[in-house]
């Protein structure tokens, strides 16, 4: 199967915040609910361990992962190891794991993982995959994690987290993301030094952001990162015989047609020119707007980039 997904994480929140969404009739709809009235099927969800207002926290995410389970639709956990987001530019020890040993932090990590996904168990949420860390191009839990200075701590933080994952969910789907899926040699440097200290994954997770990518100056147009994206997952199932998963993808809802339309080709790519080793893409926080630009709805509602979906 070919999934499609987002990640709408921040829904409770927003709801919190007496924000209400609408669908394309204008109907006030739940998040999950419009999801699915653009034909996706899967559902990711961010895990933070402490966080401010519980946003995100695992009973947070409980509440969000039993409305997936009513819609029917499958359910991605991104463990972020961290209070507060992670990324490749900031990837923040939890304030309750300052201070820990490498061998303290494998401990808590495991302790927190099994927690996390015992309390979704419980309530009969089946976990279809599981990242170990969310845009990990640097490693995570810095500096104990940092793979450029301390590769073989962050392959043991990683397979400690994987094992953590197999002993509650044994065939959930542990991925390793990365950001900039058209940027080959991130991917080799860090599944080099996953592979050479014995880490294990099941597939690899990119973020394909076109508008990222060419204010880094790494690709020229949305057609060059289309192209070195599918490029890149091919070359990563021959490397590795890794499967692979576009678990964050996004683009400029002032531009929705042509948002729209590297949307609806990143599919047919992904789904028909990697001989079936990508397994789906996910959009990042389609409901955001205000400062962050590449949501897909406007005034609340989606725009025409969410049409991709079907």
């Amino acid at each position: 199967m070919f999934w499609l997904g987002a990640d709408i994480s921040g829904t409770t929140q927003l709801e919190s915040e007496g924000y209400k969404l609408y669908n394309a009739q204008g109907i006030p709809t739940e998040n999950t609910e419009i999801m699915k009235q653009y034909g996706l099927n899967a559902i990711r969800l961010r895990v933070w361990v402490n966080p401010k207002g519980g946003w995100s926290g695992p009973e947070d995410v409980l509440t969000m992962a039993l409305r997936a389970k009513k819609k029917g639709m499958a359910i991605m956990i991104d463990f972020h190891y961290s209070d507060w987001w992670a990324d490749p530019g900031k990837q923040v020890i939890p304030a309750a794991w300052k201070n820990m040993s490498f061998l303290q932090m494998k401990k808590v990590l495991a302790e927190h993982t099994i927690s996390t996904l015992r309390l979704l168990k419980d309530h009969d949420i089946d976990v279809k995959w599981v990242q170990i860390g969310n845009e990990t191009t640097h490693g995570f839990l810095w500096p104990v994690g940092n793979a450029e200075k301390k590769m073989k701590q962050y392959a043991g933080l990683t397979e400690t987290g994987y094992e953590a994952v197999k002993g509650v969910y044994p065939k959930a789907v542990c991925i390793v993301h990365l950001d900039c899926g058209a940027d080959q040699k991130r991917y080799d440097f860090i599944f080099d030094g996953l592979r050479k200290y014995g880490a294990k994954w099941d597939m690899i997770g990119l973020s394909v952001y076109p508008y990222w990518d060419q204010c880094a100056k790494i690709t020229q147009n949305d057609e060059e990162t289309i192209r070195r994206v599918i490029a890149n997952i091919n070359h990563l199932y021959r490397k590795y015989g890794s499967e692979t998963m576009i678990v964050e993808t996004g683009c400029d809802a002032d531009s929705a047609a042509e948002g729209k339309a590297f949307l609806k080709e990143l599919i047919e790519k992904a789904a028909h020119q990697t001989n079936r080793h990508c397994h789906g893409v996910f959009y990042w926080a389609p409901e955001l707007e205000g400062d962050y630009k590449l949501g897909a709805f406007r005034n609340h509602r989606p725009t025409v980039i969410m049409e991709a979906f079907k």
